[in-house]
């Protein structure tokens, strides 16, 4: 069955946190293939404060998490299900997701997680509940006995290159959520591309300034972060468009305790740009081209300027559309995919 048909006049029930409003573009394409979706952000605010709470004791705001979702259940009280979608599973109560199921037995429950479970507690004490569970990292998949599937790209990357005669400004390019070493080695590789006389561009997120500051007093890893340099704002998604767009290769610092392929991996593919990552997982994936994707040790790094110098590979075109955003959504409404990705992963 193929996914229009799978989610003609479906209703569906989705919950993620915002991230970089990631969770828009998953609605947007729902909708187009057919599905009616109900939207609820996992977190009972959006507030840079709720945000850095949740992340550093979540048991502090357990009872406005708890009027939260008893809100959303009077609010779907006459409404039926198809399916139930959690992305992440950063904040949902096990309270929330038995109510449902016992109202709504017919429901399929889809769970999918874009973090690692060392890094997201909540998401192993609901696992239970779904009919179908996936996760990025491969790692997590084989130990929790979950799906195996890696991230996607959204379909504007595809676009990139159609307009002709974009001056291409940066050598590199790094975006990211400021975390772990990502500062130090971005800056060592900065230096290394002025000394070679390459540009380069860093965009540093950071979540909010009390997230910052507890870190600063906390993580010695951002001893060295400049302040001056993070923004607390997130790029949209034509800032991504141009960036890409004027850039030739993309540098991804996976965070040392993940072993699963981060979005920008999957961006830079759909953008058709190289890649330089500290993640030696990638060499695992059918995708990998050493032409196209650089890995290097984060403690020890090695560059070469001929990387930046030879021309883009194409990726298999089947491998490519699978990496789409409908790719990515076939996989968990429609069909899993065993062995398409990581050999022997299921």
């Amino acid at each position: 069955m193929i996914i229009e048909e799978a989610l003609n006049n479906k209703n569906i029930l989705f919950f993620s946190v915002q991230t970089f409003n990631l969770e828009k573009e998953i609605i947007k394409k729902l909708e187009f293939l057919g599905a009616n979706v109900d939207y609820y952000d996992e977190r009972p605010s959006n507030s840079n404060f709720t945000k850095g709470i949740i992340r550093l004791k979540r048991s502090l705001l357990q009872l406005q998490i708890n009027k939260y979702y008893n809100k959303i259940l009077s609010d779907i009280s006459d409404k039926k299900y198809d399916f139930l979608f959690v992305n992440k599973g950063e904040v949902v109560p096990e309270f929330f997701l038995e109510k449902i199921q016992k109202a709504q037995p017919q429901c399929e429950f889809i769970f999918y997680t874009w973090d690692s479970f060392a890094n997201n507690k909540n998401a192993l004490n609901i696992l239970k509940y779904f009919h179908k569970k996936f996760s990025f990292d491969s790692d997590d998949a084989v130990k929790y006995g979950l799906g195996f599937r890696p991230l996607f790209y959204l379909d504007f990357y595809k676009d990139i290159d159609l307009i002709s005669n974009v001056e291409i400004k940066n050598d590199l390019l790094f975006l990211g959520t400021a975390h772990s070493d990502r500062y130090k080695i971005s800056n060592s590789i900065a230096d290394w591309c002025e000394k070679t006389h390459l540009k380069s561009y860093c965009y540093y997120f950071m979540q909010g300034r009390l997230v910052y500051f507890y870190k600063k007093l906390f993580d010695r890893t951002f001893k060295e972060f400049d302040y001056k340099k993070l923004s607390f704002t997130s790029l949209k998604g034509e800032d991504l468009f141009k960036l890409y767009q004027k850039s030739k290769v993309v540098l991804d610092i996976n965070h040392p305790g993940q072993k699963g392929l981060t979005m920008r991996t999957f961006e830079t593919i759909g953008a058709k740009r190289k890649m330089i990552t500290t993640n030696a997982e990638v060499k695992k994936y059918k995708f990998y081209n050493p032409n196209n994707i650089l890995i290097i040790d984060r403690e020890n790094i090695k560059l070469n300027k001929e990387f930046f110098e030879s021309d883009y590979s194409e990726v298999d075109i089947d491998l490519y559309e699978r990496m789409s955003l409908k790719g990515w959504l076939s996989c968990l409404f429609v069909n899993s995919e065993p062995n398409i990705w990581i050999q022997g992963i299921n």
